[in-house]
């Protein structure tokens, strides 16, 4: 498996797994707009030339806010979330951002679990941020010791 930054060729693949596992789903205007801009970066994780999960994260000098999570399902438990993580964490080191946040669904507890294990803490609840169903958002944050405050 290789984890790259996704190019605007992958949403053939990506809109596919976000329409799977969203109720609301981005739609692929909402990602070129986002791939296009210099503050956004997007990793795919792929295999085979196959798609099997994606990320994206929003950079504002030290700090960042993770847009989506998301495998796909047939490919989930093999460590694929964890890997991108791990990689986007690599390389906010790189570009020295400290602080990196998300929110996430209350009821998300495989995704809360995955977090908290990479280092996240809840920081914060949104009353009924999500819609379909309604449901809180959880707000984590996970700060880089090792990045010098600027």
């Amino acid at each position: 498996m290789t984890i790259r930054e996704m190019q605007i060729d992958d949403l053939e693949q990506v809109m596919p797994i976000e329409e799977a596992n969203f109720s609301i789903p981005w739609t692929e205007t909402g990602f070129f707009t986002f791939l296009i801009r210099d503050d956004a970066l997007f990793l795919v994780a792929e295999e085979d030339g196959e798609i099997l999960g994606y990320l994206g994260i929003l950079i504002s000098f030290d700090e960042s806010e993770i847009t989506n999570v998301c495998v796909a399902e047939k490919a989930r438990r093999r460590g694929i979330g964890r890997a991108l993580m791990e990689e986007l964490f690599r390389r906010m080191q790189e570009r020295k951002v400290r602080v990196i946040h998300l929110d996430v669904r209350i009821g998300n507890t495989p995704a809360r679990n995955l977090y908290e294990s990479l280092g996240f803490v809840q920081d914060g609840l949104r009353k009924g941020y999500y819609d379909l169903p309604k449901e809180d958002a959880v707000l984590m944050s996970r700060t880089d010791e090792s990045v010098p405050k600027r």
